[in-house]
């Protein structure tokens, strides 16, 4: 028997929450005439490239059934080093971004290894790794941000490429392959099957420790590489970079369909549901609501992805009984 759109959309989570981004896109392009303007598409696109890196990172780990509440935290200090390296030590800009975004993958490896050797909960060890890493990021700027960025570096901030933002083309390259690798390859596949079940990742030969880390140093890259480019794009490396990625990508991830238990999702979902957060908060801006308002409807989205996952997962379970 043949199912119906009405079924598919209902079954297939990324069909749903693309529909969903969709609804909120008309939506907010009827209440807003200043919606659908280039200027306006410009910055959703461009602001969304920032949080998008973060999501695809944290997709990735919650789908391996991790948490790296560090990522943001990462990003910051990844940035305020790559503007370090440039403006007071005067080492060539790409060479310094590649070495900040290297330290990127570096903290991740040191998140992973305390996580597999030690045996420790992600949740609770990164909590503890974003003070340490914030509390360097201080330490290196006293709180004060580093002007004097070299020109050159901020096209990759603030230029397009055909009419699109070099970051969110970065985003989008970084999507790609990280939904080839998860969708198409041995790898991926692991990380599903880890997810799930770890003990029996295990039973069946699977590398669960060395497959963590290394989805736990391109989650520290990946960050570094937000880091990087929100540097670029601002001119100067501000110690508050960083601050507003924690909440965010993890709402999004799980709007998108990714399961916070492992296991289930793909960076595709995360992406998509990155677009509906990025979208109501241009709107919440449009309408001149004040920007502190933006921490309480982030909040709010959290909690609500949350509950209804863990609601859904429920009845998908009592179901399958």
């Amino acid at each position: 028997m043949q199912s119906n759109p009405l079924s598919i959309l209902i079954r297939n989570p990324l069909a749903g929450v693309f529909f969903a981004l969709l609804v909120i896109f008309v939506l907010s392009s009827l209440i807003s005439p200043y919606f659908l303007t280039s200027y306006n598409m410009s910055v959703v696109a461009r602001g969304l490239a920032f949080v998008g890196l973060i999501t695809i990172a944290q997709s990735m780990l919650m789908i391996l059934g991790e948490l790296d509440l560090s990522l943001g935290v990462i990003g910051g200090l990844c940035g305020v080093v790559a503007g370090i390296l440039m403006k007071k030590l005067g080492i060539h800009p790409a060479a310094a971004m590649g070495l900040a975004i290297l330290l990127g993958a570096g903290l991740g490896l040191l998140n992973g290894l305390l996580i597999t050797l030690l045996r420790l909960h992600s949740l609770v060890l990164t909590i503890g790794t974003a003070g340490i890493f914030g509390g360097a990021n201080l330490v290196l700027t006293r709180g004060v941000a580093i002007t004097g960025i070299p020109v050159e570096v901020q096209f990759l901030g603030r230029g397009d490429i055909l009419g699109v933002p070099v970051p969110f083309v970065m985003m989008l390259v970084a999507l790609v392959i990280a939904a080839f690798v998860l969708l198409k390859t041995p790898f991926g596949r692991y990380m599903y099957a880890i997810g799930n079940n770890p003990p029996a990742a295990r039973m069946l030969g699977i590398r669960v420790d060395r497959i963590r880390l290394v989805v736990f140093v391109a989650a520290g890259a990946l960050a570094a590489m937000a880091g990087v480019l929100m540097v670029a794009r601002l001119g100067t490396a501000q110690p508050s970079i960083g601050d507003t990625w924690v909440l965010a990508p993890i709402a999004a991830a799980v709007i998108g369909g990714v399961a916070t238990t492992g296991g289930v999702g793909s960076p595709i979902g995360a992406i998509l549901g990155a677009g509906i957060i990025g979208i109501i908060e241009n709107i919440i801006v449009l309408f001149g609501v004040s920007p502190y308002w933006q921490g309480i409807v982030s909040g709010a989205i959290v909690v609500l992805a949350i509950s209804f996952d863990a609601i859904s997962r429920r009845y998908m379970r009592r179901d399958a009984a």
